[in-house]
């Protein structure tokens, strides 16, 4: 008998981790706001739902496991604002929750290094939000719950190319900047070893070996394309929208041991050289 994934807020990382699950015939079931993106869902083998709008209260009452993708609102987590106590209820029979928070919970550690057990201190309001979710997600009771801490996520579609192609990419300068980040098929392989080896209550660090300044990534980029380097700019005087400017408000380097050692996970693209390299051998 297959086993279910309801997946909230069917993404970018959900959707990869949904190809190694129906290869070993699992039923997803994933949510989705739009008709337009509940066809392309339907097309890859995944059962879409409407969300707002149909009820997955009945596949609630279905699913092994829950993985929950959707951010929080201006009401915290839509999805426990929406079925708390639906989710309560059913606690102790689901076999693994996965929550895909961020590693802006920990906040800004001067380019330091980070693991799980740092404490948690985000300073942006997306951090912030995250951190009360994840807190909201542990208060259940029974609940088996994983929280997986993402990183900058790349891969397929996501990547500097297109920018470095098209001319608009630009190396923001900001000494001491550093981030860490994740290729989109080592959240997969992390998801689905949790998946197999469930571990209530435990946090994971999703992320790649090779914490790096973000200008060093579109340098490389650049080079890979046999392109001019893109120009520099001071991160103070760069035109940046709001949001864009927040993502350097916080410099930390982050840890994976856990994956590695709890997970027996090997990363497939344990930096950005490598990732990078990937995306665009898969393009030729």
């Amino acid at each position: 008998m297959s086993s279910t994934l309801l997946s909230f807020g069917h993404g970018y990382s959900a959707r990869a981790l949904s190809r190694r699950l129906l290869a070993r015939n699992w039923r997803v079931i994933g949510t989705t706001r739009s008709d337009d993106k509940a066809t392309e869902i339907a097309a890859t083998g995944v059962e879409p739902l409407i969300w707002p709008g149909d009820d997955p209260g009945a596949v609630l009452a279905q699913a092994d496991a829950l993985l929950i993708s959707a951010a929080p609102g201006p009401d915290g987590d839509p999805v426990l604002h929406a079925f708390r106590d639906e989710i309560a209820q059913h606690a102790r029979r689901f076999s693994w929750v996965g929550y895909l928070s961020t590693t802006g919970v920990y906040g800004d550690h001067g380019g330091d290094w980070v693991d799980e057990t740092t404490p948690l201190a985000p300073s942006t309001k997306r951090g912030m939000a995250r951190m009360e979710a994840e807190a909201a997600w542990a208060a259940i009771p029974g609940l088996p719950l994983h929280i997986f801490r993402l990183a900058g996520i790349y891969g397929p579609g996501r990547g500097p190319f297109e920018k470095v192609r098209n001319a608009t990419a630009r190396r923001i300068i900001k000494p001491g900047q550093v981030f860490s980040r994740i290729h989109v098929e080592d959240i997969a392989q992390a998801l689905e070893a949790s998946l197999d080896r469930p571990n209530p209550g435990a946090v994971y660090n999703l992320c790649d070996d090779d914490p790096a300044p973000p200008q060093d990534v579109i340098a490389y980029a650049a080079e890979l394309l046999g392109l001019p380097l893109p120009p520099a700019q001071d991160f103070e005087s760069a035109d940046m929208s709001p949001m864009a400017r927040s993502f350097y408000a916080e410099s930390k380097k982050v840890r994976n041991d856990r994956i590695k050692d709890e997970l027996g996970v090997t990363l497939l693209y344990p930096d950005y050289r490598t990732g990078l390299q990937a995306l665009l051998a898969s393009e030729a």
